[in-house]
């Protein structure tokens, strides 16, 4: 652990911090008084008194390390896509067996939900590395390239460096496929190769982002000492659950014993399960609203300016380069989740050191995620791709950009909820175009576009097969407005479509 000291004198806390305070617990107006019985079998934690991230790389300049690249890329597409979900972790646990167990040769943070856990995971992420350790990051999907995933230090591992992963463990996936009746996923070996690579580094301490779900995930391998649950919505209802209670129940197979889970604000029905689980291993529970959270916040030039209550204290005048309500929330979390990863709250009385903290938040980026790619007109991408986190963007872009008109251009996954999206987005949308994405899943952008026309209506809605087409004509109506420039454009309705858009538009 870094021997940059915490900090006693600002963790001090008084009346007019706890009074400050009782803002957070009164925001949790939905809470069930059914949740005190609950409460009272678990333990809560509350205290009593790095480089900057790396960007998402291009494609190698060197023909035969992109070629190299390529076939592996397309040796794991052969595999079983990472959206079919098998409930059974006994082909990845073979294959670590067969490894040597490399998940067990660092702490870990484990970060499971339904939105937010890219962002939290890189808030985590540089925090720890301001503290000077040594980080590896495990995140999924990728927005444009595959080495994304796999992080060290802040920034994707080399294309060279995951050629070389993947041929590492070659010899032994092919051990694995041999004995079992169906091969190892995609996101089973791309699992493997995170955990080895994180072994070989080697790092000091994992952050890891579940595929999906959290019990049956292949990242479940890792034993947490602390684990991390998003917000829970609607989302993958076919795999997991058709109620947030039921998709909690799914994801809180993560909460180890004996382990700390930090928990965002959750629908009351998913709060409980969780608490249950905490219960049953003997976890410990910090709960946003409760043992930390989001004190104040103003919207400033860049992203945001934060006042966060954390296990220990408070936290004030802290940066985030990031949009949106819902970004403050995910850096209490994050904040939380290091603090008990340090011991704060249960073995330490105090807060991390302030400097710090302010720029390790000063210094994170979430690409693809209310990113502005492009000015005059201004183009913004966001990678929501389901109603809550519709949801949200739509509430951020209105608050940190103030459009005079908005275009959207969605292209999304047929499997998600895509009426609730664009209903989602329908207040916030002046016109809306409709495309695809490159991929399978994408929805038939004239299947798409009767969902809109019945949301927007057919004045507002404008079809555009190709994503190409459909950005130039949205920035073609946005530049309608002429001198008066305050149009703008947001792309969303997938992780895929923001990706693409991104390399349209010059990014990566």
């Amino acid at each position: 652990m870094s021997e940059r000291p915490l900090n006693d004198d600002n963790g001090s806390t008084g009346p007019d911090d706890d009074d400050r305070f009782e803002g957070i617990v009164d925001a949790e107006t939905d809470r069930d008084p059914d949740l005190a019985v609950i409460e009272a079998g678990s333990r809560t934690l509350r205290a009593q008194a790095g480089p900057p991230q790396g960007d998402i790389p291009s494609r190698p300049e060197d023909p035969e390390l992109d070629r190299a690249l390529r076939e592996v890329e397309t040796e794991l597409a052969g595999r079983w896509p990472e959206t079919k979900l098998d409930p059974s972790l006994r082909r990845v646990e073979a294959l670590m067996d067969i490894l040597g167990q490399p998940q067990r040769a660092y702490p870990a943070i484990h970060i499971t939900g339904t939105n937010g856990k890219t962002s939290t995971a890189r808030m985590i992420e540089s925090l720890l590395a301001a503290f000077d350790l040594r980080t590896g990051r495990y995140t999924s999907p990728h927005v444009q390239s595959i080495t994304e995933r796999i992080s060290l230090d802040g920034a994707p591992i080399s294309a060279e460096r995951f050629v070389e992963t993947y041929h590492d463990i070659k010899p032994y996936v092919e051990m694995v496929d041999d004995r079992e009746e169906h091969r190892l996923s995609f996101f089973e070996v791309m699992t493997a190769m995170a955990y080895a690579a994180f072994a070989d580094a080697p790092v000091d301490v994992a952050v890891v982002e579940v595929g999906m779900g959290g019990t049956w995930d292949a990242t479940n391998v890792v034993d947490a000492s602390v684990a991390v649950v998003t917000p829970i919505s609607l989302d993958h209802t076919d795999r997991l659950g058709s109620t947030p209670g039921e998709i909690a129940g799914e994801k809180g197979g993560i909460v180890k014993q004996d382990a700390t889970v930090v928990l965002a604000q959750q629908p009351v029905d998913a709060a409980q399960v969780l608490l249950k689980r905490a219960v049953d291993v003997d976890a410990t529970v910090a709960r946003e609203g409760m043992e930390f959270g989001v004190v104040s916040r103003e919207v400033a030039v860049g992203g945001q300016q934060l006042t966060l209550r954390g296990l220990g204290g408070e936290y004030p005048d802290v940066f985030l380069p990031l949009y949106g309500a819902h970004q403050a929330h995910n850096a209490a979390v994050a904040l939380a989740a290091v603090e008990a990863f340090f011991g704060i709250g249960s073995q330490h009385a105090r807060t991390l050191d302030i400097d710090t903290v302010r720029r390790a938040f000063a210094q994170v980026s979430s690409p693809g995620r209310l990113e502005v790619v492009r000015r005059s007109p201004t183009v913004v991408l966001d990678a929501a791709h389901n109603p809550a986190g519709a949801q949200v963007t739509a509430e951020a872009v209105t608050e940190a950009f103030g459009f005079s008109r908005l275009i959207g251009v969605v292209g999304a996954s047929a499997d998600k909820d895509v009426r609730g999206l664009l209903e989602a987005f329908e207040p916030v949308f002046a016109e809306v175009v409709v495309t695809r994405n490159s991929t399978p899943r994408s929805m038939d952008p004239d299947e798409l576009a009767a969902i809109a026309v019945e949301v927007f209506g057919a004045e507002r809605v404008q079809v555009e097969p190709r994503l190409d087409d459909a950005l130039e004509a949205a920035i073609t109506l946005a530049e309608e407005e002429a001198e008066f420039s305050g149009a703008g454009v947001l792309v969303t309705g997938s992780v895929i479509t923001v990706g693409e858009a991104r390399l349209l538009l010059g990014k990566g």
